[in-house]
């Protein structure tokens, strides 16, 4: 992924309003970010933990998700697995996330999820650059370049469904 600005990241929210984009905690480290091994740039809100955002190139223009963040209730899943990456995580480290639907729909109170790494480093882990707490990513006989595959696939699919 190419390295985004500020502006760039603002401009690219396609559901919700320009002001909840300009008023949204954007990270103050883009310059320090591992732009060659993301697919997608994704962040909580420090401010609003129950927030959380998702950047990625599609079509050739840059495409920002709001998302709320659902964590998953403790007790109930000892692990999860992420449904862009598949790396598991123990306890808290998979949440549901939704998106409002962009258009009428979104408006309408329509919304998609997803179960994604709830720190979304999705793009760290498939490449090894990171590791999930307290466990280890499964082996597969995927090669680094066919998971990264799978994972933007999957992405993408979720992309899909947003628009739809």
């Amino acid at each position: 992924m190419r390295s985004l600005t500020e502006l760039d990241i603002r401009n690219s929210f396609v559901n919700c309003s320009k002001g909840e984009a300009k008023r949204l905690a954007v990270p103050r480290d883009l310059d320090r970010r591992p732009w060659d091994d993301l697919d997608f740039l994704g962040w909580r809100d420090p401010g609003a933990p129950d927030r959380s955002y998702l950047v990625t190139e599609r079509d050739g223009r840059t495409v920002g998700i709001s998302l709320r963040l659902t964590p998953a209730q403790r007790g109930l899943l000892h692990r999860s697995m992420c449904s862009l990456c598949l790396t598991t995580h123990p306890g808290g480290g998979v949440s549901l996330m939704t998106a409002r639907k962009t258009g009428t729909a979104g408006r309408e109170g329509n919304s998609v999820g997803l179960y994604m790494c709830t720190d979304l480093a999705c793009s760290l882990y498939v490449r090894g650059k990171k590791v999930p707490q307290s466990t280890l990513r499964m082996e597969e006989s995927l090669t680094t370049e066919e998971q990264i595959a799978r994972a933007t696939g999957n992405l993408s699919a979720f992309l899909d469904k947003l628009y739809a």
